[in-house]
């Protein structure tokens, strides 16, 4: 039998993807074009499409574990349910879900709240699945890099409560660790929920002060502009999406996303090593936009 996994050609897939070859099982992944993506050796490209439910009922086939990722989409909750229900009319031995850290608690935020109630489902209806609950990715902060070199200004508005950041390699790693353990299992086994977060809770003046550091120049936080925010992110996506990531942010702004020890310790064990730091991160970026 196979694993499975969903947004194959996306940062966490293929994060998830790297973390499991060379473990010695099967691994397919999930795309709308099979024909024109290359994955590594030991990967097998499967045509299918989470809106599409016949294409899952086929792409399931021959599969044991599922990595269920579903995108910021408008119907999301929708996709990411029928996509279960097909896995476990499957019989499906294991899934890996991803949902969100704070998806109980942000209840008015719409990608959040679509997340957590999938949660609830599993817990429902006994799905033998790992929740994985990351926290707001490192990685996104990579797209700071004009704000940071051109204005000096870390441009995110993630507010002053503070936020445990994490690293998406880490986010791989822990997805792999659980798939491969839910594979290899002579049975189903009890549910698990790991929330995924990095070692520091970081405010805005805080990721200002690591970047003036590791750029060697004056960064200041931006700010808390909602507004601006909403806007920008309108360029680049629909309207619907930009005001989701504003609602986000300002729970962000209001209550903060901080890890507790515990939640750390829990995603160490499961690693084998701690989860990443944003100075790391900051540090490798510097060093990568000096060599231009």
């Amino acid at each position: 039998m196979a694993i499975l996994v969903t947004g194959s050609t996306g940062t966490i897939g293929s994060a998830v993807l790297a973390s499991l070859r060379g473990h010695g099982v099967e691994l397919r992944a999930l795309t709308r074009s099979p024909e024109t993506v290359r994955f590594a050796e030991g990967v097998t490209a499967v045509k299918g499409d989470i809106s599409d439910i016949d294409s899952i009922r086929e792409a399931l086939k021959g599969v044991s574990t599922l990595f269920l990722l579903v995108p910021n989409i408008a119907d999301e909750l929708t996709q990411a349910m029928l996509t279960l229900n097909a896995a476990r009319d499957a019989g499906m031995k294991g899934i890996v879900y991803l949902s969100v850290f704070k998806g109980e608690t942000y209840t008015d935020v719409p990608h959040f709240a679509g997340k957590y109630t999938i949660e609830r489902m599993i817990e429902q209806r006994e799905v033998p699945a790992t929740i994985l609950r990351p926290a707001y990715f490192i990685q996104n902060d990579a797209r700071q890099k004009d704000a940071l070199l051109t204005h000096g200004v870390y441009g995110m508005p993630v507010g002053r409560k503070g936020i445990s950041m994490v690293d998406t390699r880490d986010i791989g790693e822990a997805a792999a660790r659980e798939l491969l353990r839910r594979e290899q299992a002579n049975a189903p086994l009890p549910s698990e929920i790991y929330e995924l977060v990095g070692p520091d809770c970081l405010d805005g003046n805080a990721l200002a002060a690591i970047w003036s550091e590791v750029l060697g120049r004056g960064i200041s936080y931006g700010g808390d502009d909602l507004d601006l925010l909403e806007q920008r992110l309108r360029a680049f996506g629909p309207s619907w999406l930009a005001y989701d990531l504003r609602l986000m942010m300002r729970r962000y702004q209001e209550d903060g996303a901080a890890a507790t020890a515990t939640d750390v310790d829990r995603l160490s064990a499961l690693l084998g090593h701690p989860p990443r730091s944003y100075r790391d991160f900051a540090s490798d970026m510097a060093a990568d936009w000096a060599k231009g």
